[in-house]
């Protein structure tokens, strides 16, 4: 039985579904994503981002950019993030990719509960919106394949992080490799590296 989400929550309005991925992560930036699909869209195959397969996710983002009136993905680094913090970087990440939107929605739902005013646009949180809404799990799927894609390619230059399969979340083996070989420049500094409860770390 498949799980319908809906299309709008506000009916009749141009609306941006919102999420981010990588919050969680010790190394590599903060990716957000925005999507207005058209009023009437259906997607039986659309569900939060979690609870597909990586192969999935990314057959899915054709289809979600090839069907979206407009999408737009927004980054923030991970030196942005030390700098103002991941809560304040998530939502910047959301506010960039709402500025490069082709439409301007008329309305913005959010995934989670914490958002910042964007420009005069009525906004609302949605916790757990990525299972309710369409606009909200499309954002999920595109911002955390993009997020992969990238971290990937950081995976060549530095493999003994394990950033392939972890993708920049404290793994036991990412920590390890933190522990034996430091932190690159793609290392939230902010964060707990090694899980101990001490932030401070004993290399630069």
């Amino acid at each position: 039985m498949k799980h319908h989400l809906a299309s709008h929550y506000l009916a009749g309005s141009v609306e941006a579904g919102c999420d981010e991925a990588g919050r969680g992560c010790l190394a590599g930036p903060v990716y957000a994503a925005a999507v207005i699909f058209p009023e009437d869209y259906e997607n039986a195959d659309l569900n939060d981002s979690k609870q597909l397969t990586d192969r999935r996710r990314h057959e899915l983002r054709q289809v979600i950019e090839r069907d979206a009136t407009a999408w737009a993905v927004g980054v923030v680094s991970a030196e942005e993030i030390d700098r103002i913090n991941i809560l304040n970087a998530s939502i910047l990440a959301m506010h960039r990719a709402l500025d490069q939107l082709a439409v301007r929605p008329q309305s913005i739902i959010v995934d989670g509960n914490r958002f910042k005013p964007y420009r005069d646009i009525p906004y609302a949180t949605i916790v757990k919106g990525d299972g309710k809404f369409l606009s909200i799990a499309a954002a999920s799927i595109l911002a955390k394949t993009y997020r992969d894609d990238y971290m990937d390619q950081l995976a060549a230059e530095y493999p003994q992080y394990d950033w392939l399969s972890n993708k920049g979340y404290p793994t036991r083996k990412h920590r390890e490799a933190i522990r034996q070989w430091g932190i690159t420049p793609h290392h939230r500094r902010s964060f707990n590296m090694l899980g101990d409860g001490q932030l401070s770390l004993p290399f630069e």
